[in-house]
């Protein structure tokens, strides 16, 4: 008879009902930034269920009362790395033709905003989109993104500060104060101030 502390036999060491509720609970996060890799909603998905049978198992590794997404992060990106390098024997679509074929005219000006965000952010390199996702839009500090990347801090850093230069520049803008609502919505926003 199983008591109430007892985990199911075959259970990982350290995979509990807490870990569960923690793991389950960081599916979001992992869903977001797996997608900023792969930009594939399957592989994104695959991915994320891949690190999560990892944490699982290996949950014994995982120290309590650390930073649970970092770690998971880290997992996930270790992850879609050794599949990028499994999957460099496959055709790539480096003229985009394939891609352009399964793209469809937005229908809405925000859409072609984000669009041509989305270019822009797909135009980074890998290591600055990377960091720029992480400090952007996961909310990591530079230290954990840092960690989760394996790099300096320095180097974190300086990617963010090349992507969001990047980005500003393929966006046509003239600084950071151009991100967000256009200059006709800020300027009724600051009279009613």
């Amino acid at each position: 008879m199983m008591t109430a502390t007892q985990a199911p036999v075959g259970t990982p060491r350290g995979a509990d009902d807490e870990m569960r509720e923690l793991l389950l609970g960081a599916i979001p996060a992992l869903r977001a930034f797996a997608f900023s890799l792969t930009y594939d909603l399957d592989r994104s998905d695959d991915l994320v269920q891949d690190t999560l049978v990892r944490a699982w198992t290996k949950a014994d590794s995982f120290t309590r009362g650390t930073n649970l997404t970092a770690w998971l992060f880290t997992i996930l990106r270790n992850l879609f790395y050794s599949e990028q390098r499994k999957r460099k024997r496959e055709v790539e679509d480096a003229d985009g033709a394939l891609a352009g074929r399964l793209t469809s005219l937005p229908e809405q000006e925000i859409r072609v905003e984000m669009r041509e965000f989305q270019e822009a952010l797909d135009g980074l390199p890998l290591s600055q989109r990377e960091a720029l996702v992480l400090v952007g839009a996961q909310n990591f500090t530079y230290e954990e993104a840092a960690e989760i990347c394996g790099v300096a801090v320095g180097t974190m850093k300086s990617r963010v500060s090349r992507a969001r230069v990047r980005l500003i520049e393929t966006l046509g803008m003239n600084g950071t104060d151009d991100i967000g609502a256009d200059a006709v919505t800020r300027a009724a926003l600051e009279a009613q101030a």
